[in-house]
């Protein structure tokens, strides 16, 4: 078992570090190159034409060596749920990102459009995960259970639109939300190992290859970037795991920079509609450091090492 996993690690990294470069010059040939807004950052403007959608390849490659190393994991309701959640939310923002790419603006789908497209593979997800598991959550330090009933519904559509945004939110800097989502699965390996949920297990680890792998040509200078095809499916998935573990409430910590990075959008949105002020110089807050003088790879390494320390206080309270 142990080998297997290990292999299934070493695998998803060693494929993507092979196929990456050439999957890079086919994304040129195709022209799904990054466009960037007159109004962006100055150094961001120098991004301009590096390759989008890298998140193509980061979702198939784990997803395949899931299924060929654990053939039983095709009999695993959660292993699909994962599944159909990162395929799921990496098409809509494949959609964005294709429409992004022919056009050659930031617009893509609309928000509006973005949210229904959400909310029906929320709804959808919601269905099929009460087909075997139960509508509660566990309540944490307690390890007692609150019983949801159809409200369990709403916490869904709230998890997956908010997590899947929130790393979209994240993805700004180079190996930015690519390595905050490395760190914040690494809980959900211990969990998994934990529950005994092997087949989901295997998938995280090679999720975890898989992304290691991108990291390597995702970090500055960036040669590619996710897009919103890897920062929804990543969304998405970190979601997917939180529901099929019973980890709803420690996801807001195991996920830690991305809920942050989302609230001070929230509040710096709220206070200039409401009072007409800024709270904060600039969001996504990671930009607000730009600003202010530090170095982009300085900001990844101190937002990795944050989310390090929220990734181990919510796998505490996972499994206090």
């Amino acid at each position: 078992m142990v080998l297997k996993l290990m292999i299934g690690f070493i695998v998803s990294l060693a494929v993507v570090l092979v196929l990456m470069p050439p999957f890079i010059t086919y994304l040129k040939k195709l022209s799904f190159k990054q466009s960037v807004s007159e109004y962006a950052l100055e150094d961001d403007q120098k991004k301009a034409g590096t390759p989008i959608m890298g998140g193509v390849l980061f979702i198939l490659v784990p997803i395949l060596v899931t299924l060929v190393a654990f053939p039983s994991s095709m009999k695993d309701l959660n292993v699909w749920i994962i599944i159909l959640a990162f395929v799921g939310y990496g098409l809509i923002g494949f959609i964005d990102d294709f429409l992004i790419a022919v056009k050659k603006n930031n617009d893509g789908l609309t928000p509006k459009q973005k949210f229904t497209m959400q909310v029906v593979l929320a709804a959808a997800f919601f269905f099929l995960y009460r087909m075997h598991g139960d509508l509660s959550i566990i309540l944490p330090f307690s390890k007692t259970t609150l019983s949801l009933g159809w409200l369990y519904f709403l916490l869904v559509l709230f998890m997956f639109a908010g997590s899947s945004n929130a790393v979209n939110l994240t993805d700004g800097m180079d190996g930015l939300s690519s390595g905050v989502t490395i760190i914040a699965l690494v809980p959900y390996a211990i969990i998994t190992y934990v529950q005994q949920k092997y087949t989901v297990l295997m998938f995280v680890l090679c999720l975890i290859g898989a992304l290691l792998g991108y990291l390597y040509y995702n970090k500055k200078p960036a040669k590619v970037f996710m897009g919103d095809t890897g920062a929804l499916a990543l969304g998405g998935v970190l979601a997917a795991l939180a529901m099929v573990t019973k980890t709803e409430l420690p996801l807001i910590f195991i996920a830690g920079v991305p809920v942050i990075e989302t609230l001070c959008v929230i509040i710096q949105q709220v206070s200039v509609r409401t009072v007409h002020k800024r709270v904060f110089v600039y969001t996504p807050i990671h930009y607000a450091f730009r600003i202010k003088g530090m170095r982009e790879v300085n900001i990844v390494k101190m937002f990795w090492v944050v989310e390090a320390i929220f990734a181990c206080i919510g796998l505490w309270i996972a499994l206090y």
